[in-house]
Formats: structure tokens, C-alpha cells, sequence
């Protein structure tokens, strides 16, 4: 497996120093390969437990372990994308794509800027190598942000809402790239999002939380063949049943 969560609560210290709960009784196995969603309204703790995986953030109680290791700090093997671009403005995009090889020194620069460009050809990217950042879109700055996880072999993609920015028509193509980049790579997906068509379209499994404090309210396993369709009446019945168990309007 690549990640257990086990029995994890978080709490943070509200006013009054009273302490505010906003994770209870977490327990989760995500195997090697899987692409979790973590869906629920605001302030159910998603991005809690991303951070909590991710090792930016450390757990009340219990405990998360990752690829066999206690997550007590963050890690090359779990690469976070934020719903911001965390581009260098000042390097283009190849360049922003094979900094972190280079601080590293993982390889030639030849070797490097080789394997930056057959991943920016897969997603359709390779002619916007020698671009900077501000002439790109908000979806092509994520393309590349997560090219930049991928080529730094990451085998966890920890993502917190990283297409809520960006407008439907562009949030549909980057989820459909993202599956390809998925597909083809066999990482570890766990992706944050409030919103249940994302959810269903992206998931091997939905982890629906309640809020207040956070609690697992339910999984659900989408067993939808790829690609998906929105308007299937498989896909419909998932969304609806979601919908329903969340108190949510579509």
C-alpha cells in the first residue's frame, strides 16, 4: 500500500485556547496506484489531511505512514500542488520544469532537459518550453507544475483543489490530461475537491467527511470504465447518490 492512515485526530487551538477539532477518528488505506478524491464541504478538513500527509502539518494523535516510512516531515516522494502555480516567473518553462533535477543533480543536464521534454510532450506542452510563466494559461501553469512533480519522480501526488481556478472548459481538458499523465506514469493520486462531478470523473474511490469535526461519512468505489462519460446514466446515479448523501446541489 501506499499510504495507511491510522486513527488520526488534529486539532488546533481555537479562542479562549480552547482546542478546535477538525479531524476525527481518520482511518484510511490507499494502495499503490490508487486516485483518491477527499470530498466534502468547506471546512470538513480535506487539506488538513493532505497537509497531514504531506508532512507540512502533524497529527494530534495517531499516525500516517507513506511508501513504509512515518510521515513526520515532508518528502520527495509526495509532491503537493496547491490550487496556486508555485512557478519561478523568472525561469522559462523548461527551466521551471528541471530546476528541481538540477538542484539534486539527478542526471546530465543533457539527460534532464531530454526527459523534461518527452514530459512536456505528453502533454502537449513541448512548444511552450522556452516560455515564461506569465505568457501561459492558469491550466498550462498547472500542466506544468505537474510535469514538474512527475520528472522529479514523485511516486504521491498530494493535490489540493489545483483546477478550482480555472474556468469548466479548461477544468474538463486538465482532468482528462490528468488521467492520461496518470495512466501512463501509475502514481499515487490524492486529490482534493468540493465539487462531486470532479469527484466522480477523476476517483477509483470517493472519501466523503463530514465536518465538525471531520469524519470519514463514507466511500464510495467508482466503478465506471474509463473514459467517462458525464452524461451516462452510470455516472449520473454515482453523482446523484453523492449529492444526496452530501445535502449539496449540483
Amino acid at each position: 500500500m501506499a499510504i495507511e492512515i491510522k486513527n488520526i485526530n488534529k486539532s488546533f487551538e481555537g479562542k479562549h485556547k480552547k482546542n478546535l477539532a477538525v479531524l476525527k477518528d481518520i482511518n484510511l488505506t490507499i494502495n499503490d496506484g490508487e486516485l483518491i478524491c477527499l470530498l466534502g464541504p468547506s471546512g470538513c478538513g480535506k487539506t488538513t489531511l493532505l497537509r497531514l500527509i504531506a508532512g507540512l502539518e502533524h497529527p494530534t494523535s495517531g499516525e500516517i505512514i507513506a511508501n513504509g516510512e512515518v510521515v513526520k516531515k515532508p518528502s520527495g516522494d509526495r509532491a503537493v500542488i496547491f490550487q496556486q502555480y508555485s512557478l519561478f516567473p523568472w525561469l522559462t518553462v523548461l527551466q521551471n520544469v528541471t530546476f528541481g533535477l538540477e538542484m539534486t543533480k539527478k542526471g546530465t543536464k543533457e539527460e534532464n532537459v531530454a526527459a523534461a521534454e518527452r514530459y512536456l510532450e505528453s502533454v502537449g506542452l513541448i512548444d511552450f518550453k522556452d516560455s515564461y510563466p506569465h505568457e501561459l494559461s492558469g491550466g498550462m501553469k498547472q500542466r506544468v507544475a505537474i510535469i514538474r512533480s512527475l520528472l522529479n519522480h514523485s511516486p504521491i501526488l498530494l493535490m489540493d483543489e489545483p483546477f478550482s481556478a480555472v474556468d469548466m472548459q479548461t477544468r474538463h481538458k486538465l482532468q482528462e490530461q490528468l488521467i492520461g499523465v496518470w495512466k501512463r506514469f501509475e502514481n499515487t493520486i490524492v486529490f482534493v475537491t468540493h465539487d462531486v462531478d470532479e469527484a466522480v470523473y477523476l476517483a477509483d474511490k470517493i472519501v466523503i467527511l463530514d465536518k465538525n469535526p471531520g469524519r470519514i461519512a463514507r466511500i464510495v468505489e467508482v466503478d465506471i470504465e474509463r473514459p467517462r462519460k458525464r452524461d451516462s446514466k452510470e455516472f449520473i446515479k454515482v453523482q446523484e447518490s453523492i449529492v444526496k448523501d452530501l445535502d449539496m446541489e449540483k
